[in-house]
């Protein structure tokens, strides 16, 4: 990644556009990839809402927090690892919330620091390869192939 696709200009076009589309809630999810191509994911424990899923670290983006700053937020929160910096955006996908409102999660790549993943909320978590990422639900198999033409 050497430089980002993130301007204001389109954050502020993300904006309009989920509020034109209703959308109620806004979710960011990352794609932390390592060196050989592998790919963080979470898994969600059974009890929980979407129970077995593996997962980008994603997240709600809180009353006035920009997208960029529950990004950095959640994937502490999520992984314990530090956002050094957000690449590409990759596109969103929607979906119906718990609690039932119409949420878009927004996804972006990133470089972290540290590597010692710190689970809170998930139960388990790999450093999928290409042929583990097909685990993940297709919204997110589509993120993680717009994530390889980026770096490719």
């Amino acid at each position: 990644m050497t430089s980002s696709t993130v301007t204001p200009d389109l954050l502020d076009d993300l904006a309009r556009t989920a509020m034109r589309d209703g959308i109620d809630k806004a979710v960011v999810g990352a794609v932390v990839a390592r060196p050989d191509g592998t790919v963080l994911l979470l898994h969600r424990p059974a009890d929980d809402y979407l129970g077995g899923l593996w997962e980008l670290p994603s997240g709600g983006v809180e009353d006035g927090e920009s997208l960029i700053e529950a990004l950095r937020r959640e994937v502490a929160e999520e992984s314990g690892l530090t956002v050094a910096a957000v690449g590409d955006y990759l596109g969103h996908f929607d979906y119906q919330s718990r609690s039932g409102r119409r949420t878009r999660q927004y996804n972006f790549t990133v470089i972290i620091t540290g590597h010692t993943v710190q689970l809170s909320e998930h139960d388990a978590y790999q450093w999928a390869d290409s042929g583990q990422q097909g685990q993940v639900s297709s919204a997110v198999q589509a993120i993680l192939s717009a994530w390889r033409q980026t770096a490719a």
